[in-house]
């Protein structure tokens, strides 16, 4: 369940994730000092927009990661599910 945390200026995004024990781990954040509030993969300074960017481009997950190995692939995977739930919150995996 995507989660918005207001702290300060700071806006940081929760997923649940159900890998072996429940846990929440931050996938992506936004802070207006860590380039100007684009939103980034927590931990980095990669914007999650350079993943779509990728993708549309017809690059795989794999070399997305390859290019920028600061981000993790469960990282990546989840910030995908992000936006799935968010834009298509009805939809089933086929």
């Amino acid at each position: 369940m995507l989660r918005p945390r207001l702290g300060g200026r700071r806006i940081i995004f929760m997923q649940n994730f159900h890998w072996g024990a429940k846990m929440d781990q931050r996938v992506v954040h936004s802070d207006p000092e860590i380039l100007g509030g684009t939103p980034v993969f927590v931990g980095t300074r990669v914007p999650v927009k350079n993943l779509f960017d990728y993708l549309e481009a017809g690059d795989s997950l794999n070399e997305f990661l390859e290019a920028f190995p600061s981000v993790s692939r469960e990282q990546a995977v989840a910030a995908l599910k992000l936006a799935r739930e968010v834009l298509a919150p009805d939809a089933h995996p086929a």
